[in-house]
């Protein structure tokens, strides 16, 4: 951990830096990459919604013993139902309900399906035909929760761009935040529906909570942006050095708040899509597994990239690039500026050497001395020039240090005498 901390201190120091704002053509070309094949995926493959949202039947089993309510039970329940006629085209999901009862959901089935389904419950589990209660999920329920999670989401979106545009005054962080938001929910989407987990109101929870947290990292990067480019005039860095300092800054804070996060939610989702079997619990920890990672990548590489292209037109930008990129090449060579040395350049020598070189010289001939640059003749100047010509307050004469005619200081004794 000790070299990782002067890691993260040599960042956010400057002293160390990785360029994650520039190569913009690798960054989008990545990112395009994911965000077609999520498309794809969910174009060819689709998304399993469940009952609520397609409408179906339920049934309760309770009064079961510790032995039976089981998720291996689960797993033989959901097994049995799916290899007979009426499971092949309902897709049944099998779930354990607290220590004395299981879930069976399934699409809607006729009464002949009916009787099938509770003939296979009762053989696979044991229980009686009391135990057994059938509850008919409507699809108009699981439409009026997607319709809320869709005012929802518009909502929040409203908000963030409202907050953002307020908080920064600056739209484009706004604009860049919103494309870095709809990068982290393809590929979510995308990866859900790879998995073939089915779409519950968990599923729904889950996306709407990656929202907030993909939010708040981009907005934590465009904050130390903001500082990083406070004094751009007067700065030694370009907008571009500047936002890259930024996320070299935040990298560690964003990389250690992550794990911290996607620890929890990694076990959670192993739990319950391996022990568990069909639960809820995956479907929301598989959808904020990888939101979270989403974010913590369009945060880092999306979102500033983003952002300093479209500040890249800005005239205030453009000088600052210039003055860096000169500061740079001065930098690089800083003597590039001295004039270099030509045949017909003036020699001026010591004095002392002049001297001691005039002995080895025959009589007569001539020796070349430097002759030293004077000031240049000051014209002379009349005293009191000007459109009204001041009083003078004591007698006016010749000053030798200033070359004109000026008043001459008296003693103190005898000012304001006359």
């Amino acid at each position: 951990m000790g070299k990782f901390s002067r890691l993260g201190n040599d960042l956010y120091q400057g002293r160390k830096s990785y360029d994650f704002v520039g190569h913009r053509a690798l960054w989008y070309a990545i990112s395009g990459t994911l965000v077609g094949l999520a498309i794809l995926v969910i174009l060819v493959k689709g998304m399993n919604f469940g009952i609520e949202f397609t409408g179906g039947t339920q049934y309760t089993i309770t009064n079961l013993s510790s032995d039976v309510a089981t998720q291996e039970t689960a797993d033989e329940l959901g097994s049995a139902i799916g290899d007979s006629p009426v499971g092949g085209e309902a897709s049944p999901q099998v779930t354990t309900a607290g220590d004395d009862g299981l879930i069976v959901q399934i699409e809607n089935v006729n009464a002949a399906g009916d009787r099938e389904v509770r003939a296979i419950i009762e053989d696979v589990t044991g229980a009686s035909g009391d135990d057994v209660s059938k509850t008919e999920v409507g699809a108009s329920w699981g439409r009026d929760v997607a319709k809320r999670a869709l005012i929802g989401v518009a909502i929040f979106l409203t908000l963030v761009v409202l907050f953002i545009w307020g908080y920064f005054r600056e739209w484009k962080m706004s604009v860049a935040a919103l494309v870095a938001l709809f990068h982290d929910i393809a590929l979510t989407i995308g990866v859900y529906s790879l998995s073939g987990f089915p779409v519950t109101p968990a599923a729904v929870t889950g996306l709407l909570a990656i929202l907030g947290f993909s939010m708040y990292d981009t907005v934590v990067v465009f904050d130390k942006v903001r500082e990083n480019t406070a004094n751009l005039r007067t700065g030694r860095r370009s907008y571009a050095q500047a936002a890259n300092l930024a996320v070299n800054q935040t990298l560690v804070r964003s990389i250690n708040t992550s794990i911290v996060a996607l620890i929890p939610i990694g076990a959670i989702l192993y739990v319950s899509a391996v022990q568990l079997g069909a639960s809820s619990l995956k479907d929301l920890a598989l959808a904020q597994f990888v939101g979270m990672a989403a974010g913590v990548f369009s945060s880092v590489f999306i979102a500033p990239r983003i952002l300093v292209q479209m500040k890249s037109t800005e005239s205030e930008v453009k000088l600052a690039d210039k003055r860096a990129k000169a500061r740079a090449a001065h930098e690089a060579d800083r003597y590039a500026s001295v004039p270099a040395f030509t045949e017909d350049m003036p020699v001026q020598g010591e004095p002392a050497l002049l001297d001691e070189a005039e002995g080895d010289l025959e009589d007569g001939a001539p020796v070349s001395r430097p002759v030293a640059p004077s000031a240049p003749d000051r014209a002379p100047q009349a005293a009191g020039r000007g459109r009204i010509v001041p009083e003078a307050r004591g007698p006016v004469k010749e000053s030798r240090a200033s070359g004109r005619q000026q008043p001459s200081r008296q003693p103190k004794s005898k000012r304001d005498k006359k």
